[in-house]
C-alpha cells in the first residue's frame, strides 16, 4: 500500500525497528488492533547492536518472544560469561539456574526480522515506505500522516508510540522536552578490508591517542547474499552514514575471497578519538577519513582497500523529560540515546516495549487502573537515565589521559574479582539485573519491584515453572497450599477475568507463600505487606479481562459498522481473516489498494488520489 486513504486502529506505532516491532507485538498479543508505520521499505542489513543482557533476556523469555532464536533457552544451572566495562576485560557477567544465558549475542537484524514474523502472525499491519509528517492529538485519539510513493495516509488511533530512533519525528512533533548531553568525542565504524590481512588484531585496543576496536568479519551472507539497498543515504542518531548498501566499495585491491566467500582481510572497525567531537557530525564518512583516523591513533599507516557501512558517531546523549504526552509515548532511541559502550541501548528498548506493551493494552481494553499507563515512564526513565551515566563514566575511564591510570587499575582489581565482589556491582548495573522498581502499594513487601527469579514449581496438574506460567502474558497470582490461600482468592475473585490463579506444593519457592507476579515478571505484591486487594487495585479495574480476542470477532465502530467484509466509511470487524500484505516498497499489490483486504479489519476512506473507489486503503485486525 502506497497510495492515498485513511487507516484506523486502535495504536500506532511508528518505527519498524525492533523496539517498534516488539511493542506491536505485545499489544497485538492482547488483541488490540495494531498498525506500524515505517519509513523504510524493509530490513536493515546494516550492522548495528548484537548484544542483549541479562534482564532483557530474561523477560523476552518469559513472553515467548525469543523461541526459534539460539540461545534464548534457561540453562539448568547458574551460567557465566566474560564482558568488557570501559574497554577493559573482565566483567563476569552471571544468570541464576533456570534462566537463560546472561548474554545473548544476535545481530539487530536477525531480531528486526524474527519480531516481524512473530507481529504478523500476530495479525499486526506494516506499512512500510510511509515517512511520517505529521502528529496531532485529541482529547479522543491521535492523528498521524505520512507521505507515501503515491501520495498521502492518515492513521487514526487511540494511541500512538513513537519507536521512530534518535531522530524521532514523533518526539519533535509532539514537543516532548529533552534532557541532552553534548558531544565530546568522535567515532567512526565500518567494514574494511584490509589489504595486509592481520595487521589489526581483533579486540579493544587503547593508545595514547585513543580507541581502536576490530572484529572479524566471518558471516558468508556478508558478501555472497549482498542485501538490496532499502535505505538512503541518511542521517542516523549518532551523526551520518554512507554506503547504505551491503555491497564493498569500491577501492584500491584487496579482498580474496576466503573460506565462505569472506574477503580475507575484512574487519570490522571502530575508532574513538577523544580529542573532541568533530565539527561536521552530520557529514557521511569517506574510507580515506577512516584510514587518517586509524593512522592517527594506532602511530601508523595501515592500508585498507574497500569499505561498506560507514558511519559516524559520538558520546551525545539525551533523554526526554517524560516518555508520555498525552496518548503519544516514547520507546526506544526515539527516548533515550547514549554513547555505545557496553552493549546496553538494544536491552534498553526491549524493556522500554516490554514494560509498556501490557500497559498500554490495558489502558486500550479498559482494564487499567487510574496512573497505570504514567508508571512506564516513572519506571523506564529513571533506567535510562542510569545507562546514559554509566556509559558516561566509562567514557571517562576510556579517555587516553595517564592521569587515569590508576583509577583504571583500580577498576581492573574490582573487575578480577567477580560476580561475588565489586564485580558484580557493575555486571548487575550493566545486565540490568539490579532493577528494582518503585512501590505502588502504601504498605510494600520488601519483594514489590522485584524480579521474581525462575523456579520450578509443582502443582497439582504437574510441575512447571515461572516462565512458562507467564507465556500467556497474563498477571499471575502463585499462592502456596500451606499459606492461608482462601483469603488472597477472596479478595482477588473481583479480577478473576484478568489473573491466572495457581496454587503451588512448594511454599519456599513463594515470598511469603503468596506472590503477585506483573506480565513484565515483576513481583507486584507479596504476602507478609498490606491485604492483596490494594495492591490489585493499583494496577487493574475490577471485573476486567485480559484474553486476546479471536481474529475477526470485534464488533465495528463509527458509521456503517457491521461484520463481513467492511466497506465504506464504516469501520468493521471481519468474520473471517485474510491476510493484507501491506509492504509497502516490496512490490506487493498494485497502486494505493495493495491487495486491501478487509475480512478482519477496519477499512476507512477511498482512494482519493488514485480516484478509484477500489482503491480503498485497509488495515486488518
Amino acid at each position: 500500500m502506497s497510495g492515498s486513504g485513511d487507516v484506523r486502529a486502535q495504536v500506532v506505532v511508528v518505527g519498524g525497528g525492533p523496539v517498534g516491532l516488539l511493542v506491536a507485538c505485545e499489544l497485538a498479543g492482547y488483541g488490540v488492533r495494531t498498525v506500524v508505520m515505517e519509513e523504510r521499505g524493509g530490513v536493515s542489513a546494516r550492522p548495528k547492536a548484537t548484544t542483549l543482557h541479562a534482564r532483557a533476556v530474561q523477560c523476552l523469555v518469559r513472553r515467548g518472544h525469543l523461541a526459534g532464536l539460539p540461545g534464548g533457552a534457561a540453562a539448568p544451572a547458574a551460567t557465566r560469561c566474560g564482558f568488557h566495562f570501559a574497554g577493559m576485560p573482565g566483567l563476569d557477567m552471571c544468570a541464576p539456574a533456570l534462566e537463560p544465558p546472561p548474554v545473548l549475542k544476535c545481530e539487530q537484524e536477525q531480531l528486526e526480522r524474527h519480531f516481524e514474523t512473530r507481529a504478523r502472525a500476530a495479525g499486526v499491519v506494516i506499512l512500510r515506505g510511509l515517512r511520517v509528517t505529521g502528529v496531532r492529538q485529541g482529547p479522543d485519539g491521535v492523528r498521524v500522516t505520512a507521505q507515501g510513493r503515491r501520495g498521502p495516509v492518515t492513521c487514526t488511533a487511540r494511541y500512538a508510540v513513537g519507536a521512530d530512533g534518535a531522530r524521532s519525528t514523533v518526539r519533535e512533533q509532539a514537543g516532548f522536552a529533552c534532557r541532552s548531553y553534548p558531544a565530546t568525542v568522535s567515532a567512526l565504524a565500518g567494514d574494511v578490508l584490509l589489504e595486509e590481512p592481520g595487521a589489526l588484531r581483533p579486540g579493544w585496543h587503547r593508545t595514547e591517542r585513543g580507541w581502536i576496536v576490530v572484529k572479524n568479519v566471518t558471516e558468508p551472507r556478508a558478501v555472497t547474499e549482498p542485501r538490496a539497498v532499502t535505505e538512503p543515504r541518511v542521517l542516523t542518531g549518532a551523526g551520518a552514514v554512507t554506503e547504505a548498501g551491503g555491497v564493498w566499495g569500491a577501492g584500491t585491491g584487496g579482498g580474496v575471497a576466503g573460506a565462505g566467500g569472506v574477503p580475507s582481510g575484512a574487519v570490522r572497525l571502530r575508532t574513538l578519538n577523544c580529542s573532541g567531537a568533530h565539527r561536521g557530525r552530520q557529514v557521511a564518512p569517506t574510507l580515506e577519513e577512516l584510514r587518517r583516523e586509524v593512522a592517527l591513533i594506532t602511530g601508523r599507516e595501515v592500508a585498507m582497500g574497500r569499505a561498506r557501512w560507514l558511519s559516524r558517531f559520538s558520546d551525545f546523549s539525551r533523554i526526554t523529560r517524560s516518555y508520555r504526552a498525552g496518548r503519544i509515548l516514547l520507546a526506544g532511541d526515539a527516548a533515550h540515546v547514549h554513547f555505545p559502550i557496553g552493549g546496553q541501548g538494544l536491552s534498553a528498548g526491549v524493556l522500554d516495549a516490554l514494560n509498556l506493551g501490557w500497559k498500554l493494552a490495558l489502558a486500550v481494553r479498559g482494564g487499567a487502573a487510574p496512573g497505570l499507563l504514567d508508571t512506564y515512564d516513572q519506571e523506564r526513565r529513571p533506567a535510562a537515565q542510569r545507562v546514559i551515566d554509566n556509559t558516561r563514566a566509562q567514557l571517562a575511564l576510556m579517555r587516553p589521559d595517564t592521569g587515569l591510570d590508576p583509577l583504571r587499575t583500580l577498576f581492573g582489581e574490582l573487575l578480577a574479582r567477580g560476580g561475588a565482589g565489586e564485580g558484580g556491582v557493575l555486571a548487575s548495573m550493566v545486565s540490568a539485573q539490579d532493577t528494582v522498581l518503585p512501590a505502588r502499594a502504601a504498605d510494600p513487601s520488601p519483594w514489590e519491584g522485584r524480579f521474581l527469579p525462575n523456579t520450578e514449581l509443582a502443582t497439582a496438574w504437574g510441575r512447571t515453572d515461572v516462565i512458562d506460567l507467564l507465556a500467556a502474558g497474563r498477571p499471575l497470582l502463585l499462592l502456596s497450599d500451606a499459606a492461608d490461600s482462601g483469603r488472597w482468592e477472596t479478595q482477588a475473585r473481583p479480577w478473576a477475568g484478568l489473573l491466572r490463579v495457581v496454587r503451588v506444593q512448594a511454599p519456599a519457592a513463594l515470598p511469603g507463600g503468596a506472590v503477585l507476579v506483573r506480565p513484565d515478571g515483576y513481583v507486584a505484591w507479596a504476602a507478609g505487606a498490606g491485604p492483596l486487594a490494594p495492591a490489585l487495585g493499583a494496577y487493574f479495574r475490577q471485573d476486567s479481562r485480559m484474553e486476546q480476542e479471536a481474529p475477526g470477532t470485534g464488533t465495528g465502530a463509527g458509521g456503517g459498522a457491521a461484520t463481513g467484509t467492511g466497506s465504506g466509511s464504516g469501520a468493521a470487524f471481519g468474520t473471517t481473516r485474510r491476510r493484507l500484505d501491506t509492504d509497502m516498497d516490496m512490490g506487493t499489490g498494485t497502486g494505493a489498494d495493495a491487495d486491501a483486504d478487509a475480512g478482519a479489519g477496519v477499512v476507512a476512506g477511498v482512494g482519493a488520489v488514485a480516484g478509484d473507489a477500489a482503491r480503498s486503503v485497509g488495515v486488518v485486525r
